[in-house]
């Protein structure tokens, strides 16, 4: 991201994540039991809010039964009293658990129909961008906790360590040490002059269109998978390929890594295996086009629509 840029949605910078306090246990109790630290609840990659008000809702601590070593620390609010946040998976409770977590609330009065657990994905736009992040962290960490509970080398149970930012096998022959994974996709605007090459898949809601993505191999660069991806989705080749910004997706675990690129070929030859259907799409006519079930651009929380915009106001 160019200096100046603004953040994308998910983005979250008033975080201090502390990777260095992360191994002093001593710390972490105290951070945990500070009146001013806040749990952010998770229930099956869902974040919980008031029903009415979209407010994200966080737990003081000690209202659920839970200890630090259950958590997974977040970081610290920069830009406030500098309180810890916590994430704390609830996904063990077969149904969300929302009379326990209303108990918890009656000082804000929540009764168990006032709060629901909603998926991000849903309500992300309509959310102040610190709150979107924050929450979406706790998602992207928790849905990596619960799929790691073995070891990948040896199959044995792992356990959280580092507040929660390492799971180590409890195997004394392998004692591996396992990180939080993050997929690299790229994601890209490909243009032929006043020009975008957009596409369309079967799932989206009606008459999206979007920009071409994919996930990068091994042994393959940034500029290398843009390129592949756009060539295997719709036969068109590209140069160019320039950063524009990247963003924090953990829907389920990726980081997109936003592109455009110039296309140097135009003739349109869609596999069905990955797209509905590819077009051109002039500049002039999105702008002038009001969203419909026909042709509607991507939501507003994603970089992909980051791209076009800045491509169309440009």
């Amino acid at each position: 991201m160019r200096l100046g840029q603004p953040r994308n949605f998910y983005d979250e910078p008033f975080l201090d994540r502390a990777g260095l306090r992360r191994g002093d246990p001593h710390w972490l109790a105290e951070r945990f039991a500070d009146p001013a630290a806040r749990l952010v609840p998770v229930w099956r990659s869902q974040n919980l809010f008031r029903r009415e008000s979209l407010e994200p809702v966080l737990l003081p601590p000690g209202t659920i039964a839970v200890s630090v070593e259950e958590t997974v620390l977040l970081g610290l609010d920069t830009a406030g009293d500098g309180a810890a946040y916590f994430a704390v998976d609830l996904s063990g409770h077969e149904a969300p658990p929302l009379d326990l977590l209303s108990e918890s609330l009656t000082a804000s009065s929540a009764a168990a129909g006032e709060i629901e657990f909603r998926d991000l994905r849903a309500v992300g736009p309509l959310l102040p961008r610190d709150q979107g992040a924050l929450l979406a962290y706790a998602r992207g960490i928790t849905y990596w906790h619960a799929r790691h509970r073995f070891c990948g080398v040896c199959g044995s149970a792992t356990l959280s360590a580092e507040a929660g930012h390492v799971r180590r096998c409890t195997n004394p022959a392998c004692a591996a040490s396992h990180f939080p994974r993050t997929d690299p996709a790229v994601i890209m605007l490909v243009t032929d002059g006043t020009r975008c090459l957009l596409g369309r898949q079967p799932q989206w809601p009606a008459g999206m269109h979007s920009t071409l993505a994919g996930f990068v191999e091994p042994g393959e660069s940034l500029e290398a998978a843009v390129a592949r991806e756009v060539k295997e989705e719709t036969g068109i080749e590209v140069t160019d390929v320039a950063y524009h910004s990247s963003q924090p997706w953990p829907f389920p675990c990726s980081i997109m890594l936003g592109f455009h690129a110039r296309a140097t070929t135009t003739r349109i030859e869609v596999d069905p295996r990955e797209l509905q259907q590819a077009a051109w799409y002039e500049r002039d006519w999105i702008l002038a086009h009001q969203d419909d079930d026909a042709f509607r651009l991507p939501r507003k929380d994603s970089i992909a629509r980051r791209l076009i915009e800045d491509w169309l106001e440009r």
